[in-house]
């Protein structure tokens, strides 16, 4: 069974930039699940950021975020990473990374099985 652990949130100004980290405990399990990055702001629903297939070889992200999000991962590591540029006030929430054992790249939350804490991004301008 994974666990997984965020870390690298933080206040930033408008335009700038965070690296995400998640870290799974349960290395030899964590290469061959997809992994994704969800966020969940005050008020409102979870949604989808960005998957990660088990090889690194695919990915996808929510339309909005495109272009700003990059989504990658380090199987030796047992790592995924989000790094998100320009960051914008809209941005702010709490960020969670999530693995699902079955499912290819899920963008819902119900196809993931495990769930870090969250880590919080909060971004002013």
């Amino acid at each position: 069974q994974a666990q997984l652990a965020e870390s690298g949130g933080g206040l930033v100004q408008a335009g700038g930039s965070l690296r995400l980290s998640c870290a799974a405990s349960s290395g030899r399990a964590f290469r061959t699940y997809p992994m994704g990055w969800f966020r969940q702001a005050p008020g409102k629903e979870r949604e989808f950021v960005a998957a990660i297939t088990w090889s690194g070889g695919s990915t996808n992200y929510a339309d909005s975020l495109k272009g700003r999000f990059t989504i990658s991962r380090d199987n030796a590591k047992a790592t995924v990473y989000l790094q998100m540029d320009n960051l914008k006030p809209e941005d702010t929430a709490v960020y969670y990374c999530a693995a699902a054992r079955t499912a290819t790249l899920p963008i819902r939350a119900h196809l993931y099985d495990y769930w870090g804490q969250g880590t919080q991004v909060t971004v002013f301008s």
